[in-house]
């Protein structure tokens, strides 16, 4: 493989595990608002609710840390 060819297999793959990894945030979030027995949004913007945005940050990291972990293999 000529350098180009390798550093365009990188792209493609750092897109693909983007949208892959945008796509399990997305499933998260939705299983956090759906077992919450409250309004999040309410809870964050109106609340103040510092507690709740630092568990919601807290999936998004460990979600975070398993695509990475199947990116690098």
């Amino acid at each position: 493989m000529s350098g180009l060819d390798t550093f365009v297999h990188a792209i493609v793959a750092s897109v693909v595990f983007s949208i892959i990894g945008m796509v399990f945030f997305g499933i998260a979030f939705l299983i956090i608002n759906k077992v919450a027995p409250f309004s999040i949004r309410t809870e964050i913007e109106e609340d103040q609710n510092t507690a709740l945005g630092i568990v919601i940050g807290s999936v998004i990291i460990g979600v975070a840390l398993i695509v990475s972990a199947a990116m690098h293999g």
